[in-house]
């Protein structure tokens, strides 16, 4: 076994680092945190952000983009303004409708996928999931679709509680690592309960044990990124939280 750094989804904190970015940063380092992951760069350049992050110690372990920012001349702005951040992951969170509304539209994405990571070096694309992945098209997943089509260079980030959410069991989701080993190098820790929707991680149905234990074998696993976006309590309380949780349950 090996340990995984563990990051933040910082759209899990996103009305906090909009007031106060180098605060907000500065908050999650001292959590334990070891990374984050971008969803929006707040109106700073590359160079600003990473200035940020090395003030408090964080790596970047991800960013989520629109795939229009991976595609033609923009490719290598999105390349540069990346490696100038320290980031490898360039992760697309979603798809316009055109690009996922039928077996063939998934195909054709995937493609794409595969010619983006080829022009890629040093760094890395990949796909996020929301729940539409797990809703079958003519007896078919999206999910798999998608991924028995794209190069092992195309990483896979599952999220769990979305994952749950569309339909899939937790020992569903166990199965999608063994079903794509070596793909799963950065992965979205989300809890998901049926009688409580601002359940922390621990507090819900996930076998995080099992699913750790996954990572560390077969999935390629080098980030677990935290992102809770429900709130029992302020936003920077339920990630600390989550995090120790997390601590406790890989003992």
């Amino acid at each position: 076994m090996r340990k995984i750094p563990i990051a933040l989804q910082l759209y899990s904190v996103r009305e906090d680092c909009a007031r106060d970015l180098p605060g907000t940063l500065e908050a999650i380092a001292d959590m334990g945190y070891e990374g984050v992951e971008f969803a929006g760069y707040y109106g700073r350049s590359a160079e600003e952000l990473r200035r940020m992050l090395d003030d408090v110690g964080l790596k970047v372990a991800g960013t989520h983009i629109s795939i229009h920012t991976l595609l033609g001349d923009e490719l290598e702005r999105t390349v540069e303004f990346n490696r100038t951040l320290g980031n490898k992951f360039l992760i697309v969170p979603g798809l316009p409708e055109e690009m996922r509304n039928s077996k063939a539209a998934w195909l054709r994405t995937a493609r794409l996928m595969n010619e983006i990571a080829e022009r890629l070096e040093g760094m890395r694309v990949g796909y996020h999931n929301h729940m539409i992945e797990f809703q079958p098209l003519n007896g078919e997943l999206p999910w798999d679709i998608f991924f028995k089509a794209t190069a092992p260079e195309v990483v896979m980030q599952l999220d769990t509680g979305n994952a749950m959410r569309g339909g899939v069991s937790p020992d569903e989701i166990l199965e999608i690592l063994k079903r794509y080993p070596g793909r799963a190098l950065t992965v979205h820790l989300k809890e998901y309960s049926s009688t409580n929707d601002k359940a922390l991680i621990g507090e819900g149905e996930m076998k995080w044990k099992e699913f750790f234990s996954l990572c560390e074998t077969i999935g390629g696993t080098e980030w677990y990124i935290v992102e809770q976006e429900s709130y029992a309590y302020p936003p920077l309380e339920c990630v600390r939280r989550c995090l120790n949780n997390l601590k406790e349950l890989m003992g």
